[in-house]
Parts: C-alpha cells; sequence; structure tokens
C-alpha cells in the first residue's frame, strides 16, 4: 500500500488530464451498458408491431450513441497515453536528475548498463499501468456491477448462474499476480545485467579486439542474455495459463447462459429479446474480467519497475549539501588538510590523520607508489568523496560548509584519462563555462596549443571529433580537456598523471600548456615521471603510511630518502631505455 500510495502521487500535477480520460472513460462505459437495453427493447417491443419507422429512429440513436462512444474512446486512448507518458516521462526527469546528485561511491559500486536499464526498460510498463491502471480498475468493478444488476432485474436465476464463476477468477488473478510479480523482478534484473554487458563490451571494444577476445565477450553475453531469456519465458509461462484459464472460465459462462437461457426461454421465463440481450451483457459483464487480466499482465511489471525506480529514488547520495550551505564565488585556493582520514566502502583507511598546508599560488606535487592515495588525497579537495573524520578547508572554510556546485567551480581537473563528449571541438572546450563567447573559446584553444591543429581541419572548431573524442589523438584530446580548464579558469588545479600516456614531444608540448596553466593558480601535480615535477615548490612523498617526505626537488635528492630512491631507479631506466 504505501508503494501504490506512492506512486499515485505521480498523478497530482495531471490531474486535469487525469478527470478528463477518467471521465471519458466511466461514460464511454455506461453507454456500453446502454446498448443491449436498446437492443431486447427493439426486438421485445418493436419488431412484433412491424413499426419500421420506430425501429430505423432506434438504430439511428444508436448509431449517435456509438458515434458519441467512438469519440469518448478516442480521448480515453490519446489523452490516456498522453497521461501515461506525461508521467513516465516526469518519472525519468526525476531518475536522471537524482542519479546527477549522487556520489562516486555509488558509481564505483554501480554498473553503468543496470543505471541506464533504471531509466529506460524498468519505466516502458509504468507509463501504461499509469493509463490503464487505475481507469480499468475502477470500470471494471462499475461495468461488473452495472451488468450484473441489469442482469439480475432481467432474470436473477440466470444472473445468479453468471456470477458463480467469479469467485474461481478472483482467486486465479490473485494468484497469477504474485507469479508475475516474482517473475517480472526477475526479468528487470536479467535485462539490467545484459545492458551493464553489451555496455562494458561495446565501450572496451578496442581492448577486446586487441586481445583477440570476440568469442570470449560472445560467451559472457550469452550467458547473460539467456538468463534474460529464462526469466522472460517463465514470465510468459505465467501469463499463458492466466490467459488460458480465464479464456476457458469466460467461454464457460457463456455457453451456460446459453443453455439455461434456451432453456427458460422454451418454458416461458424469458422472452427471446431478453435472451439476446441477457447474451449481450453477458459480454459486457466478461469484459471487464478480460480488462482485469490485461492488468494482471501489466501491473506485476510496471510495479516491479517502480520499485526499481523508488530504491534508486531512495539511494541517498553520501556527499550533499548542508542546510546552511553557502555559494563561494572566488577562492584564493589556500587549502589545508587537518588529521583528515579516508577510507573507500569495505576497506580499511586509504588516509590516515593527514595533516597538511597548501598556500595559495603555490605547485605541490605528490609522488610515490601506486594505491598510497595519492589520487584520493586530491578527489577529497572537490569533495568527491566525503571525508570520515577531520576537516578539509579552503581559505579557512570547511569545505562541508559550501555548496558543491559553487565548491567545484572553482577547481579544474585534467586527468590522465580524458573524457570527451560525442560532438564538436568548440562543443567539447565550452563544456568548461557555458555561455562563452566564441573568442573565449578560441583564446583558450590557443592556450592549450589547440590552434594549430584546429586551422589544420576543413570544420576548424566545428570539427566531430565521434565518441569519446577517438577521432583525436592522445595528445590532441589532453590538449583539449586542458583548454576546456583554461576556460573555466579556476583559482585551483589539479593534474593527475596528465602526461603520463604522451610521447616525449607530445609531453612536452602539453607540459608548457600545463606550466601556463598553472601559472598563478594553486596547483596540485601527481606525477610519475619525476622530471615534470622537479621545479615545483615543494614534493610530498606519500607512501601508505602517509606523507613520507616534503621538500624541493634538491632538497629531497640530497636527503638520500624514498624520492632519491625514486629518482636513481628512473634515471637508470631512462639511461637503459
Amino acid at each position: 500500500m504505501p508503494l501504490i500510495r506512492r506512486f499515485i502521487g505521480y498523478y497530482v500535477p495531471y490531474k486535469k488530464l487525469f478527470l478528463l480520460d477518467f471521465s471519458c472513460a466511466v461514460v464511454a462505459a455506461l453507454l456500453e451498458l446502454g446498448f443491449p437495453i436498446g437492443v431486447q427493447w427493439t426486438i421485445d417491443k418493436l419488431l412484433p408491431t412491424g413499426n419500421w419507422s420506430k425501429i430505423a429512429f432506434v438504430c439511428a440513436g444508436l448509431l449517435v450513441l456509438y458515434l458519441i462512444s467512438m469519440g469518448l474512446q478516442f480521448v480515453v486512448n490519446y489523452w490516456g497515453h498522453m497521461l501515461g507518458i506525461n508521467i513516465e516521462t516526469n518519472m525519468r526527469k526525476q531518475l536522471f536528475t537524482h542519479v546527477q546528485k549522487l556520489s562516486f561511491r555509488f558509481f564505483d559500486n554501480t554498473k553503468t548498463g543496470q543505471i541506464m536499464s533504471r531509466m529506460t526498460n524498468d519505466l516502458f510498463d509504468l507509463g501504461e499501468m499509469a493509463h490503464h491502471g487505475p481507469e480499468d480498475f475502477f470500470i471494471a468493478l462499475m461495468t461488473l456491477a452495472g451488468a450484473f444488476g441489469i442482469m439480475f432485474t432481467v432474470n436473477w436465476e440466470l444472473a445468479c448462474i453468471t456470477f458463480v464463476v467469479v469467485p474461481l477468477l478472483a482467486w486465479l488473478i490473485v494468484f497469477f499476480n504474485q507469479k508475475l510479480n516474482k517473475a517480472a523482478t526477475q526479468m528487470f534484473e536479467k535485462i539490467a545485467d545484459v545492458n551493464a554487458r553489451v555496455e562494458d563490451s561495446i565501450s572496451g571494444i578496442r581492448v577486446v579486439k586487441s586481445f583477440g577476445n570476440e568469442s570470449f565477450e560472445r560467451a559472457r553475453f550469452e550467458k547473460n542474455n539467456q538468463a534474460f531469456r529464462a526469466a522472460k519465458l517463465k514470465s510468459y509461462f505465467a501469463i499463458s495459463l492466466s490467459s488460458s484459464g480465464i479464456y476457458m472460465l469466460t467461454r464457460f459462462i457463456t455457453l451456460t447462459v446459453l443453455v439455461f437461457g434456451a432453456w427458460f426461454a422454451y418454458q416461458g421465463k424469458l422472452t427471446y429479446g431478453e435472451l439476446v440481450g441477457f447474451l449481450l451483457y453477458v459480454n459486457i459483464f466478461l469484459r471487464p474480467i478480460e480488462k482485469i487480466n490485461a492488468l494482471l499482465e501489466l501491473y506485476p511489471k510496471g510495479m516491479a519497475g517502480f520499485r526499481r525506480f523508488c530504491e534508486l529514488m531512495d539511494t541517498e547520495p553520501d556527499v550533499k549539501d548542508a542546510p546552511n550551505a553557502v555559494d563561494v564565488d572566488r577562492l584564493r585556493g589556500d587549502i589545508e588538510f587537518k588529521d583528515v582520514s579516508f577510507g573507500y566502502e569495505n576497506h580499511a583507511h586509504v588516509l590516515q590523520n593527514i595533516n597538511l598546508r597548501i598556500r595559495a599560488g603555490e605547485t605541490v606535487a605528490l609522488v610515490g607508489p601506486s594505491g598510497a592515495g595519492k589520487s584520493t588525497l586530491c578527489s577529497l579537495i572537490p569533495r568527491f568523496y566525503e571525508i570520515d573524520s577531520g576537516v578539509l578547508s579552503i581559505d579557512g572554510m570547511d569545505i562541508r560548509s559550501m555548496k558543491q556546485t559553487s565548491l567545484r567551480n572553482q577547481i579544474g581537473v585534467v586527468q590522465q584519462d580524458v573524457f570527451l563528449f560525442n560532438g564538436t571541438i568548440r562543443e567539447n572546450i565550452a563544456y568548461g563555462r557555458l555561455g562563452a563567447s566564441d573568442e573565449e573559446v578560441e583564446e583558450a584553444a590557443r592556450q592549450a596549443s589547440l590552434d594549430g591543429l584546429i586551422a589544420s581541419l576543413p570544420d576548424g572548431l566545428d570539427t566531430f571529433i565521434g565518441e569519446r573524442g577517438l577521432k583525436l589523438s592522445g595528445g590532441q584530446r589532453q590538449r583539449l580537456s586542458i583548454a576546456r580548464i583554461f576556460l573555466k579558469n579556476p583559482p585551483i588545479l589539479i593534474l593527475d598523471e596528465a602526461t603520463s600516456a604522451l610521447d616525449t614531444e607530445t609531453e612536452s608540448l602539453i607540459q608548457a600548456a600545463l606550466e601556463r596553466l598553472s601559472h598563478n593558480r594553486t596547483t596540485l601535480i601527481i606525477a610519475h615521471r619525476l622530471a615534470t615535477i622537479r621545479h615545483a615548490d615543494r614534493i610530498l612523498v606519500v607512501t601508505e603510511d602517509g606523507i613520507a617526505e616534503e621538500g624541493r626537488h634538491e632538497e629531497l635528492l640530497a636527503a638520500a630518502g624514498i624520492y632519491a630512491r625514486l629518482s636513481s631507479a628512473q634515471f637508470a631506466q631512462s639511461t637503459l631505455g
């Protein structure tokens, strides 16, 4: 019941549309109840008199009623489906907005394909259920009651014979509804797994092909696909049993009415007109049962999708704005960690009691073994993750007292793994500051040393770069991401392995762009190549035990510690190379 009450709440913004659809459906159902009365009256009263003008008049009246009913059915079908589509669209919008608020921890633990499935497949049947659910259920009850009442007035014995099978039908509906609920939930889970497998395989298609693992991927996909097939077949097995059982019961009712009605007519207890009218009412009486049977198939799918929708909507973000969080206009970039500890889910603390001060405008490099927490340390500054304990402040303000959007507007991140959107160079650069002028976009491209590339392209800035920028080289993609940060112009800059995957010539070009970018900004550089950070104001050596060493390049070499050993190892490696 709480789930149904929550679902009903989605009708509120569209109550006028719902009332239009519902009232037209009710009137159309009432007209259906009137047609057999006209037929019965024509056969019993008018046909024996031979008054063809009256018969023609009644038939014309019935035609008018049919035309009115046709118009009402159009409203119910078109505007009723519009109601369902509006609710489905609103839910999808709410879900997308909510997912945008979820923190990195959620995305670390959830497959992209499964999220996509929640937003697409899970909501497909909800629109139909929103349209047909309350309307068909109410009209089915109303029509059942109305048809039975009229049948009872025509011949109470025949009406009772007809109604005796209804409890059995009700039991069938309840029994198979439970089966279908379980089957529909399994079906949505399995199609989510299929979507996740497809998303993984297509996103990594270059890796798949480079290792020649197409047959392995096909086998993995087939396993998920067959699991979905089995779940869907299970659902249709329950539907088929239900449909065939209800079909047999409804036809048995018609046959029973025909046999007993003919006997009553033979005995003079029923006129021929009443028998024909009664048979027509049996069809009207059975139509709601067919509607309920259709709902039996639709409701479990719709509610299973809604249940999964609610599960995701009820997922609280780990990182959210405090009620009194403030907007910050422009930060200087004075960053301080005070006894900061942090650990990922189901892991021990990656960072333990970190104390660190980075002055505004200072360039600080972080080096050390993989997994020591360098990227994690930098991810805490834009509040991608919530710290477990301690205080992380910028310009003396706890970052938890700032609104996330305004905090992140002050920080630019350039990563080794660049993500670009499917679109043009211009659109991807302009993503750094929406609404920037063409001149500003062009200047950002020039600052990132992209002007030569753009001049060589026939469409210039309006060149399409393909999905994730696959039409560009690694260095070009990296420069485009740097141009995006130039346009954003943040006071704090984080460079996470920004040049490690590039050749020497491209690296030097990008290094020059990064030096221009980091000028007069608080800059944190995560690097493995020590040659790229020797001019940093300060170098921090981060290990699993925390910050083991810090100082300038020359100071750390003289100390003959971890940094000196790393430097010697890299120098020897480059000499051998």
